[in-house]
């Protein structure tokens, strides 16, 4: 098993190019976890300590009015009842984030990752075992743009069947 990669401030630009959309990243910033008595504490360090799937790489955006710097974001659950998500709750961090990130799962050859772009951005929507679960999923959640993505086969995306003729 290899040692996971570490990216810290200053390289946070190197995360953006390497990890690819699915991995499992763990952010931090370094302080320990306080007691669980301490409850607002332990709010903010859990703002700033946690685990996130990589969902989205966005570049860097120069206007004459503002600029940002490239960014990425990452998805850290879903929230409802009785199947139904009532919120996605995702964070966003700039290559100037002051925490540090661990690249601590990637997803395996194989594996299916479903996808949608907007503005020239990809977006990972779902990331499947195989095809057959990508293909279910995408039965009940249809995107208009997507597109299935087979891991360690990026070359040859595969739109999606929306059953319908052209």
């Amino acid at each position: 098993m290899t040692s996971p990669c570490i990216f810290g401030a200053n390289a946070l630009s190197d995360l953006i190019r390497t990890a690819p959309l699915g991995a499992l990243l763990r952010y931090s910033d370094g302080q320990p976890r306080p007691p669980a008595r301490f409850n607002k504490k332990l709010a903010a360090w859990e703002r700033s300590n946690g685990v996130g799937r990589l969902i989205k790489k966005t570049p860097a955006v120069v206007r004459p009015s503002y600029s940002l710097p490239e960014g990425f974001t990452l998805h850290h659950g879903d929230f409802g009842s009785g199947g139904v998500i009532m919120m996605v709750v995702t964070m966003t961090w700039h290559v100037t984030s002051p925490l540090h990130f661990e690249i601590i799962e990637q997803p395996a050859d194989g594996m299916v990752r479903v996808l949608t772009q907007g503005e020239g951005v990809d977006e990972l929507r779902h990331l499947a075992p195989d095809m057959a679960a990508a293909q279910s999923w995408f039965a009940s959640h249809r995107y208009s743009n997507a597109r299935f993505e087979v891991v360690g086969d990026e070359a040859n995306a595969i739109l999606p069947d929306l059953g319908r003729a052209a």
